[in-house]
């Protein structure tokens, strides 16, 4: 059995192990491949493992003999999964593996905009507070999470982390969900859009990304949110306007944003965020801790055990 890995560095650098798919047939490892490359490197695959490399329908008409397309992550959109369900080939991807890493890099941005840690380390190196007068230096107010509200979009297994830490912060919570208000923890609260923006001083995006989520955050939304309000997105670059945001950055209608995620990636250089000193990105490595890769590469594993065994999981298509 042939197995092919078309794009293995960004999930494992080198700090992991592929070992474990060689018990399964001849292995094939690439760490990046160009789309101009996948039909040759794919060809006569029975399995394909995929993080980011676009599988579409051309393409599986030309591999006859693929029967199952792994996806390194729990996003399965550049797969079409109408496609692989018509020829017969099943899709598996990784639910819930990066809940814990996600929803700690929200709070580290958060915690970044409220205690303003790598402004006062800068503060210290330079000097500032071995010439101050006092005990102690601060030239910018901090700020205690406890008793702020927190409006979550998105209440999947990470939105649902995050209102549970911020509950324990002592944060307010809401959140815009299609859950029933019925069957969340008592201590969220469900509202409407509006309402979530009006109320919320810090705003986080847990939502996928479909047509009716694409650039939520805009020049209107922006403007429905309480004045110097926080914006946290490490869901989906594209749910947000990334010039609106920009801008409302610029005007103070948002104290602070604080992505792990962009429209573009990598971002080009003059993108409006990059360089605005109250944007603070980070490269998309809040799924990237190594615990969280090592879950991704173990239930990868799994998925491709229980296949070949009969009995499939994790099947999207």
């Amino acid at each position: 059995m042939k197995i092919v890995l078309l794009d293995g560095y960004a999930s494992n650098p080198g700090d992991l192990s592929w070992e474990p798919l060689k018990e399964f047939g001849e292995v094939t490892i690439y760490d990046r491949t160009h789309a101009s490359q996948v039909l040759e490197r794919a060809a006569g695959a029975t399995i394909l493992i995929t993080n980011k490399v676009t599988i579409d329908r051309t393409l599986m008409k030309q591999l006859p003999e693929l029967k199952l397309i792994c996806v390194l992550a729990t996003g399965y959109n550049i797969i079409d999964t109408v496609a692989a369900r018509e020829l017969g080939i099943v899709v598996c991807n990784v639910p819930a593996y990066s809940t814990e890493s996600v929803a700690q890099m929200v709070f580290s941005l958060m915690l970044h905009f409220t205690n303003r840690v790598s402004h006062y380390a800068h503060q210290v190196r330079e000097g500032r507070w071995s010439q101050s007068p006092d005990f102690c230096y601060w030239d910018i107010p901090v700020h205690e999470l406890s008793g702020k509200t927190l409006g979550i979009i998105g209440l999947g297994n990470i939105g649902t982390k995050v209102a549970e830490i911020a509950h324990l912060f002592g944060m307010d919570v809401f959140a815009y969900t299609s859950k029933n208000a019925a069957f969340l923890p008592d201590y969220i609260r469900k509202t409407t859009l509006e309402g979530l923006l009006s109320v919320s001083d810090i705003l986080t995006l847990h939502c996928p990304l479909t047509d009716t989520t694409r650039e939520i955050i805009n020049r209107d939304t922006l403007a429905k949110m309480k004045h110097g309000a926080i914006l946290i997105n490490t869901g989906r670059g594209p749910l947000v306007n990334e010039q609106d945001v920009a801008d409302a950055l610029a005007s103070g209608q948002l104290e602070g944003y604080g992505a792990d995620v962009m429209v573009q990636e990598p971002p080009t250089m003059n993108n409006p965020l990059l360089h605005h000193p109250n944007a603070y990105i980070t490269p998309h490595i809040a799924w990237a801790s190594v615990e969280a890769r090592a879950r991704l590469l173990q239930a990868t594993f799994k998925n491709i055990r229980c296949y070949l065994e009969g009995k499939p999981q994790n099947v999207v298509s």
